[in-house]
């Protein structure tokens, strides 16, 4: 369906993007992880026709996406990660703006928006200005808009900045619900939860790189242990650090330590070693890992820095 090919930008000094390849298949909900300056909003720039690659390309269903072909644009949604609505205007006001954008005729328009703002809960709201809703109303009305056009792609670039728990739960149900129905979904964050949650395939891009590609099982698999130990620094007597790092690694993390154990080895023998040291295995946190260990295991930082 999306064909990205070498892809390259470069904005002074800085390489935004070096080389990224990717095929996006049609009715996935493709992650794209990978802390903030990353790369992941300027390829989201690039598949929408804000910006023009340096090099490489990028199409939909072989016909190329920039910005000369308003055609293929068309079929994508952008839901951009900062908030685009007037604020002195109401939800429908806004959103017939965006209609108009779209040439969409005023009786299919107003189908369209009172479907939709009934769809995000927000049809009793419709009269009332866009400065009067909450920070997560506001994200529902603005995800909306990019779907007036009947997109074949919608494209979220970090969508849940600044909502919510409950806000942002909202947001995840509308679009893995946009999602079974058929809607291909492009989705970025730093937030390795959200990916864990909602997508099927899984991007990890660092300084412009893809550095990992797959599903959550897939990416999980490079990993170089299986389970995750940690435990206060206060109890970590060399006795105990000895008998651990037999085995797997251990590593100084903040106020603890933390125990990644090879694969393989039987969590009885961690039990054991904490029983032999005479200490409380409430003292210990088991944890097994997640997909910011994958990142940190490929560039030796936290996705969040």
């Amino acid at each position: 369906m999306i064909a990205i090919e070498s892809v390259s930008k470069r904005f002074k000094r800085v390489e935004a993007l070096k080389g990224v390849s990717l095929d996006i298949e049609e009715g996935e909900f493709f992650g794209l992880l990978g802390p903030n300056g990353a790369g992941k909003s300027t390829l989201m720039n690039i598949l929408s026709g804000y910006l023009e690659a340096d090099e490489g390309s990028a199409s939909l269903d072989g016909q190329p996406l920039n910005a000369a072909n308003e055609k293929t644009r068309l079929k994508m949604g952008l839901v951009p990660q900062s908030i685009s609505l007037y604020e002195d205007l109401s939800a429908l006001q806004n959103l017939e703006i965006f209609g108009k954008l779209y040439q969409l005729p005023s009786k299919s328009l107003k189908e369209r928006m009172e479907f939709w703002l009934n769809k995000v809960q927000l049809w009793e709201r419709r009269n009332d200005k866009v400065k009067t809703f909450s920070g997560g109303m506001k994200r529902r009305v603005n995800l909306v808009s990019s779907l007036l056009h009947e997109p074949k792609i919608l494209m979220c670039d970090e969508p849940t900045v600044g909502v919510d728990p409950q806000s942002r739960n909202a947001i995840f149900e509308f679009l893995e619900e946009q999602n079974a129905v058929g809607l291909t979904i492009i989705y970025t964050t730093h937030y390795m939860e959200e990916v864990e949650r909602l997508c099927s395939r899984i991007a990890i891009i660092d300084n412009g790189e893809i550095i990992g590609l797959g599903t959550r099982e897939e990416l999980m698999a490079k990993l170089p242990f299986e389970d995750e130990v940690e435990f206060a620094k206060e109890i970590a007597r060399p006795s105990l650090l000895e008998a651990f790092r037999a085995l797997g690694e251990v590593e100084p993390i903040k106020e603890k330590y933390q125990l990644r154990v090879k694969p393989n080895i039987p969590m009885s023998r961690i039990h054991q070693i904490i029983e032999d040291e005479n200490l409380s295995h409430r003292q210990f946190q088991f944890k097994q890992p997640t997909l910011e260990a994958v990142f940190l295991s490929m560039t030796g930082r936290s996705l969040r820095e």
